[in-house]
């Protein structure tokens, strides 16, 4: 799940700056966790999320109402956009941006963490999470960047292709695994 909208003007880069909800992350749960029933997606058994507090008090909350584990893990942060962090993206230079575009997973003109670095922290905690029948289903609230390349890595769909997809803040995006195929499939985006 994505974190639901923040505390912060609409066109601002703000990556991983900790910033705050634009709601309540009690009711922000709780509106989440409707719209999961109402999906028909089974309780989870544990929460993940990003430290970051938009992440963290939304599963931390939910955790408590589901009555599972809650752990953070700084990998599921978004990107670090380092100079860009917390500027509006129109204030950005244009050759700034277009250095980005046209190396797209190795410039790190903002200072901050590439496309290809980025995408290599999240396949760590992919990696590391260890999917097991005992932790299924999970849920990780975390961020756009974070569920994008997640997708990208367990569908086989590359980076640049997924960052095209829209996806709402509280968007719901459900992946599951056949454990028996060792294959994924996407059962919904942006619900």
């Amino acid at each position: 799940m994505r974190h639901p909208a923040v505390a912060v003007e609409q066109g601002v880069c703000y990556g991983q700056s900790d910033v705050a909800l634009a709601d309540d992350p009690s009711a922000s749960a709780a509106a989440l966790a409707m719209r999961l029933a109402t999906l028909q997606v089974p309780p989870p058994r544990v929460l993940l999320s990003s430290p970051l507090l938009r992440c963290a008090s939304v599963a931390g909350a939910m955790a408590g109402n589901f009555g599972c584990a809650h752990s953070v893990d700084e990998r599921l942060k978004e990107m670090n956009f380092g100079a860009w962090e917390l500027q509006r993206w129109d204030a950005i230079g244009r050759s700034l941006l277009d250095e980005w575009a046209a190396d797209f997973d190795h410039a790190r003109a903002h200072g901050g963490e590439s496309v290809a670095q980025f995408v290599e922290r999240v396949q760590s905690w992919l990696d590391g999470f260890g999917l097991t029948r005992e932790c299924s289903p999970a849920y990780v609230v975390t961020h756009a960047g974070v569920i994008r390349v997640l997708a990208s890595l367990v569908l086989g769909v590359p980076v640049a292709r997924s960052t095209q997809w829209s996806l709402d803040m509280s968007g719901v995006v459900w992946l599951r695994r056949d454990d028996e195929r060792q294959v994924w499939s996407l059962v919904r985006w942006n619900a």
